[in-house]
């Protein structure tokens, strides 16, 4: 795991954000991704310094695609982005999981979950 994989995994892992459990190095379909939550079939990614080449760009398009295709939504940060504003990382992952939440049916929430987030 890159340093900024490691960042963002002590905020997601034991359940930490909101009571939703995400894994990482998830396997789906014949792809990994870095970070996954089954019940909203999120996926993270977090793009280091290989990412930066057309040929890795290429392969992350084709890999995204297939796995939109199955229902998979996908938020994607720069290691740098985690690194170095982890605050508004996490954010932009909590606003991406209370719009799933508004937005799909017979989500199973986690238990503690608060409500009031879903209020506008």
């Amino acid at each position: 795991m890159t340093f900024g994989e490691v960042l963002l995994w002590n905020e997601l892992k034991n359940d930490m954000l909101w009571g939703f459990d995400f894994d990482r190095q998830r396997c789906i379909d014949n792809y990994i991704v870095d970070f996954y939550c089954k019940n909203l079939m999120l996926a993270i990614e977090i793009d280091g310094m290989s990412h930066n080449h057309e040929e890795a760009f290429a392969k992350d398009e084709i890999r995204q695609k297939r796995l939109e295709d199955l229902g998979v939504i996908f938020l994607r940060f720069t290691e740098a982005e985690v690194k170095y504003d982890i605050a508004n990382v996490l954010r932009c992952i909590e606003t991406k999981i209370i719009e799933i939440v508004k937005h799909t049916e017979n989500i199973k929430l986690p238990k503690d979950f608060d409500m009031r987030l879903l209020e506008e």
